[in-house]
This record gives structure tokens, C-alpha cells and sequence, in this order.
């Protein structure tokens, strides 16, 4: 499900990040498919929650580390990883995983747009 999503908005982020998606089987080990020295951020119900302009600055500063950027979306029975980074938030509801993914794609896309001055339309 929401895979056209999905391609929507990696068309859109493509002129703006590097940006590569990786699905894992519940059972294989996540930590192994995590890029070396990336700065690892797991969504989490429980997390960090951000607005789009505080999330743009995230990012922002992300890139500026000079690290690898590696969000985390756990399957439909979530995901414990202990290494992580940061922890953040989509709301306190609950997403199915497919959906969680595109609304971090279209946020992610939405911070790029802030970041750039440029206008989204909403």
C-alpha cells in the first residue's frame, strides 16, 4: 500500500537529497542494514515530536554534521533499537507502517522546501 506515494515523493526529494529506501523482514537483523557512522533515528510514538519549521532545523543541522542521516520505521509490530541516535515522533497516533513512511517522506520533503525559501502548497 501507498506505494505511488512512495515514488511521488522520492521523485520529489531526489533534486534535493540522496535519499535510499531499504525494507528489512521483521526478522532479519535491522542493525546490520544501518550505513556505518550514520546518525540513526527511529520513529517512535514515543519520540521527539517536532513542528515542520523544527524538523527543517533538524535536518538542517543533520547535514551539516556531515553524517549519514538513517530514519528507522518499524513494521506492524514496532521495533526496539537500542543504538540509536534520537527517537522522534509523528504524533501520538498510531500509523501503519506503510503510511508513517510516506508521511516522513512528505516531511521530509516539506523541510527541504522550508529550507530552501521556497513555497509548498499544502
Amino acid at each position: 500500500p501507498f506505494s505511488d506515494d512512495v515514488q511521488h515523493y522520492q521523485k520529489l526529494l531526489a533534486r534535493h537529497v540522496k535519499l535510499e529506501l531499504v525494507e528489512v523482514r521483521e526478522d532479519d537483523h535491522v542493525n546490520r542494514r544501518i550505513p556505518e557512522r550514520a546518525f540513526v533515528s527511529l520513529l517512535d510514538r514515543e519520540g521527539e515530536e517536532l513542528d515542520s519549521v523544527a524538523f527543517s532545523q533538524f535536518l538542517e543541522a543533520r547535514r551539516q554534521s556531515g553524517r549519514d542521516l538513517c530514519f528507522v520505521v518499524g513494521g506492524p509490530f514496532g521495533l526496539e533499537l537500542e543504538d540509536v541516535d534520537h527517537r522522534l515522533s509523528l504524533g501520538l497516533i498510531t500509523l501503519p507502517h506503510q503510511l508513517a513512511r510516506v508521511v516522513l517522506l512528505e516531511q521530509v520533503y516539506r523541510a527541504h522546501k522550508i529550507l530552501a525559501g521556497e513555497p509548498y502548497h499544502y
